[in-house]
C-alpha cells in the first residue's frame, strides 16, 4: 500500500575556473626584447641550451587538480540519473556548492572523512551546473569546475484534475492522466503526493497504466485544502522515457452536496451540509437502457450540449444539438440533464431515457422555476450523485471519476507500494 504525505533561466553560467595541467614551455619561447639569435647562435658551446630537465629550470608543468568532479569537469552531454560527486585527493572539503543555470542549488553532504561530497539528489536534465568547492590542506584552495547535463529525448507529463486553484465538490478525486504509458508506477507514484488540510490519509490507485487517481477513506470535509505536489522532473516512468514536471497546486473542496437519485420512486432528493436543500421528479433510463447504479461524480457540465445516440452506441436512435444544462457523471455518457421534448407527465412517473438522469427543463433553458435549472444551478464539479434502484449493475469505478464505488481496501490495493 502506498500513502501519499505531504507536505524549473536562460543565461548560462560561464566556467569560472579552468583546471589544466601545462606542459613543459620550451626556454626558446620564453625569449625577451633583444636582438633576434640565429640558430646557429643558439648551438654554441658558449650558450648552452636550456633544458626542460635541467634542474635550475622552472617547473615542467602546474600542479594537478586536487578535486575529482563525477560527472566530468567540462561535460557536455553528462548523465543525470546518478548524483553529482566531488572528491579531494589531498586535503579535505570545506564547503562545496553546486548551482544550476537557473539559480538554484543542489544539496548534499560530506562523507565522515569530509574528502567526498555528494549531492541529495540526481542533477535535472539539459541544465548547466557550476560547482565551487574549497579544499583545504597546507592552504585553502577554491576551484570551480562545471558540466551540462543532456537532454532527456523521449518525455512525458502528468494532466490532472481538477483544475489548479479550482473549487469542487466534496467527491472530486484527484486524478493524474500520463501522456505516456507508465511501466515503474512505484518510481512514478512515489514522486507524486496529495494531501490534505486538514489533514487525512490519501492514497492512490492505477486504474491503468496512463490513469492514477488519489483520495481519502471518505469524501473530503467541506472545506478542505488539497495541495498536489508533481516531482515527476527525470523521474523514468518508462525505458528512457522521464517525466518533466516539478511543481506544486492546490485547490479547494467546496460545500458538501450529495444527490440521491431513486429510480424505483422516480425522484432526486438533494442534500446540502447534511439539510435537504430540495426534491425533483425524474426520468430514469428504461428496461432496455436501464440507468448505471452506484455512486457518480459530476466531471463536465454544459449550459447546453448536443446529444448524439450513435456517439455511445445506440445507432440512429435521437439526435438533439440543444441539450439544457447537462453534467456527465460518467465517460462512457450517462448524463443528468434537463429534458424539454418529454411530456411532462414522464418525470416522477416513469423512467423512459436511454440511460441518462432527465429533469423537467424548458428549451434554451431560460427557464429559472424549472427543475433543470434549478439543479444545475446548485452543483458544482466533484458533487456527489448517488442512484439506486435502477435494476442496472454498479458502475465501473474508472468509467468517470467514480472511485467512490471501490472498497478501501480495494482501492489501497491497487497503490504501487
Amino acid at each position: 500500500m502506498g500513502v501519499s504525505q505531504i507536505s524549473d533561466g536562460p543565461a548560462k553560467w560561464s566556467r569560472r575556473g579552468v583546471l589544466a595541467v601545462l606542459g613543459a614551455v620550451p626556454a626558446a619561447v620564453l625569449t625577451g626584447c633583444g636582438s633576434p639569435a640565429s640558430a646557429s647562435d643558439a648551438t654554441t658551446p658558449n650558450t648552452p641550451t636550456a633544458s626542460a630537465a635541467s634542474p635550475t629550470s622552472p617547473s615542467s608543468s602546474a600542479e594537478a587538480s586536487p578535486l575529482t568532479l563525477t560527472p566530468a569537469d567540462g561535460s557536455q552531454d553528462a548523465d543525470f540519473t546518478s548524483p553529482v560527486r566531488v572528491t579531494a585527493s589531498a586535503g579535505t572539503l570545506s564547503r562545496v556548492t553546486v548551482t544550476a543555470d537557473d539559480g538554484s542549488t543542489l544539496a548534499g553532504s560530506f562523507d565522515d572523512s569530509r574528502t567526498t561530497w555528494t549531492s541529495g539528489r540526481n542533477p535535472y536534465s539539459g541544465t548547466t551546473y557550476t560547482v565551487t568547492a574549497t579544499t583545504e590542506a597546507q592552504d585553502a584552495t577554491e576551484e570551480t569546475l562545471s558540466f551540462t547535463t543532456r537532454t532527456a529525448a523521449d518525455t512525458f507529463v502528468g494532466r490532472f484534475t481538477p483544475e489548479a486553484g479550482s473549487t469542487s465538490g466534496v467527491g472530486m478525486p484527484v486524478s493524474v492522466d500520463f501522456t505516456h504509458a507508465v511501466t515503474d508506477r512505484a518510481a512514478v507514484e512515489r514522486a507524486i503526493t496529495v494531501t490534505a488540510d486538514p489533514r487525512v490519509e490519501v492514497v492512490g490507485h492505477w486504474f491503468s497504466d496512463t490513469r492514477l487517481d488519489f483520495r481519502p477513506e471518505e469524501y473530503w470535509a467541506a472545506g478542505t485544502k488539497i495541495t498536489l505536489a508533481l516531482r515527476l522532473k527525470d523521474v523514468e516512468g518508462a525505458s528512457g522515457v522521464y517525466g518533466t514536471q516539478s511543481k506544486d497546486v492546490t485547490f479547494h473542496i467546496g460545500r458538501e452536496q450529495i444527490s440521491t437519485v431513486d429510480l424505483a420512486k422516480k425522484t432526486m432528493t438533494v442534500r446540502r451540509d447534511g439539510q435537504t436543500l430540495a426534491t425533483y421528479p425524474v426520468s430514469g433510463g428504461d428496461a432496455e437502457h436501464t440507468t448505471w447504479s452506484g455512486i457518480m461524480v459530476i466531471s463536465e457540465r454544459f449550459k447546453k450540449t448536443r446529444m448524439e445516440s450513435s456517439t455511445v452506441g445506440l445507432g440512429d436512435e435521437y439526435d438533439i444539438d440543444d441539450v439544457p444544462h447537462a453534467q456527465r457523471l460518467t465517460t462512457s455518457g450517462t448524463f443528468i440533464h434537463g429534458n424539454y421534448w418529454a411530456a411532462s407527465s414522464i418525470f416522477g412517473g416513469s423512467n423512459t431515457t436511454h440511460g441518462c438522469i432527465g429533469l423537467r427543463d424548458a428549451q434554451g433553458g431560460g427557464d429559472t422555476s424549472e427543475p433543470g435549472y434549478a439543479f444545475y444551478k446548485s452543483s458544482m464539479l466533484g458533487d456527489v450523485v448517488v442512484v439506486k434502484n435502477s435494476g442496472e449493475d454498479t458502475v465501473d469505478p474508472a468509467n468517470g471519476l467514480n472511485g467512490w464505488n471501490m472498497s478501501w481496501s480495494n482501492w489501497q490495493a491497487g497503490s504501487a507500494f
